[in-house]
Parts: C-alpha cells; sequence; structure tokens
C-alpha cells in the first residue's frame, strides 16, 4: 500500500488524550471532541509516498497537525472523521501535516521549519512574560543547531505543544537573525502547557 504523493500513518493510542494518571486514579480532562489541546498527534507512518524520497521512513513515529485525528460535527450534527481518515484507523496526510519525525530515537523538524522555545522576558516594565519573536531552537531541519538563539518575524509562528513543551513552529525563511547565546536565557513553558 502507497500513496502517490502523501503519508499513511496510523495513531499511536487513541485519537484524543483525554485523561491524566493522578497516583492511581484516572483523571479525565476533557469530554469533548471540539477541543484540539486534547487530540492526539503521535502517529506512526505505515506508507511513505511514491513521487519522492523522504527522511521519513515506514515505521518512524512523527507528531502530525492537530486536526488529523479529530472527530467534528457537521450542519445535522451527525460526528464525522476528519477529510485525511481513510478506513480501518488509517490517514492519509501531505508531508505539511507532519511536524517532527523521529529518525535514530531523536526527534528532527520537516525540512524548511525549526521549533522554537519562547524565553522569558526579563523586562520589569513589560506585560508579556515571554519575549516576543525570539526563543531557543529545541528541533531542526538542520539550518540550525538545536540551542540556538534566534529572531523571527512577528506574527510568522505557529503555537504548538510537543511532548509537554509550548513550541512555536516557524518556518526557517522568517528566521531573521541568530543572536550570540549569552546562557542566562531562561525558556518560557507555564505550567499550563505541560498537562497537555
Amino acid at each position: 500500500m502507497k500513496a502517490y504523493k502523501d503519508y499513511v500513518i496510523t495513531p499511536i493510542g487513541d485519537r484524543y488524550n483525554n485523561s491524566a494518571r493522578v497516583g492511581n486514579k484516572e483523571l479525565i480532562l476533557n469530554t469533548e471532541i471540539v477541543n484540539h489541546q486534547y487530540v492526539n498527534r503521535l502517529a506512526k507512518v505505515i506508507a511513505t509516498p511514491l513521487l519522492f524520497q523522504s527522511p521519513i521512513n515506514v515505521g518512524d513515529e512523527v507528531i502530525v497537525h492537530h486536526n488529523i485525528f479529530r472527530r467534528w460535527h457537521d450542519v445535522k450534527g451527525r460526528e464525522r472523521n476528519s477529510s485525511s481518515y481513510w478506513e480501518d484507523n488509517k490517514y492519509i496526510i501531505s508531508q505539511e501535516q507532519i511536524y517532527l519525525y523521529k529518525s535514530n530515537k531523536l526527534w528532527n523538524a520537516v525540512n524548511g521549519y525549526s521549533l522554537v522555545k519562547p524565553i522569558k522576558s526579563k523586562d520589569k516594565f513589560s506585560l508579556s512574560l515571554e519575549k516576543e519573536s525570539m526563543g531557543v531552537v529545541k528541533y531542526s531541519d538542520g539550518s540550525f543547531c538545536v540551542n540556538d538563539l534566534v529572531g523571527f518575524r512577528p506574527g510568522t509562528q505557529c503555537e504548538d505543544f510537543i511532548n509537554g513543551e509550548r513550541l512555536y513552529r516557524v518556518m526557517n525563511k522568517f528566521i531573521t537573525i541568530k543572536y550570540e547565546y549569552q546562557g542566562n536565557e531562561e525558556e518560557y513553558n507555564p505550567s499550563w502547557a505541560q498537562s497537555s
């Protein structure tokens, strides 16, 4: 089974991550299907595209867009699968819907993107808790080194929650400067981000 220019994936676990273990009890965090923060995003690649060679191989783990496994209600109130659903818990997705892939036990960003961790603002007069349009590279496609301190154009980032961390997905072409890393920059990860 192969797709012409897309990937075929299956979720690892359930579609939603709606619960957490607290001691020996299970706590239900969410009961609705519309909240994207509780959608499972971890998947396994079943087939790769025929059209081009990809660094992502069959069996690799990937982190995908939050709408892939999410269900929704149509105008008549019927629950539906996403447009990526194919059959038997299998989904067909494009390369743009994959954010990270695990190769040789290391997470890597897909070509053209980096995932950047925001850093705390030290400005006492600012209401913002993080420095605007600045952060530390956590995952890269190789264009930047991990832990590089970078700046990017405002409004070009997409907020994401990966492995309990709040990250910004930024196209490499919008990263405009690489700062000298001082070593005293503190990453900003609010406590509420760690629960997703």
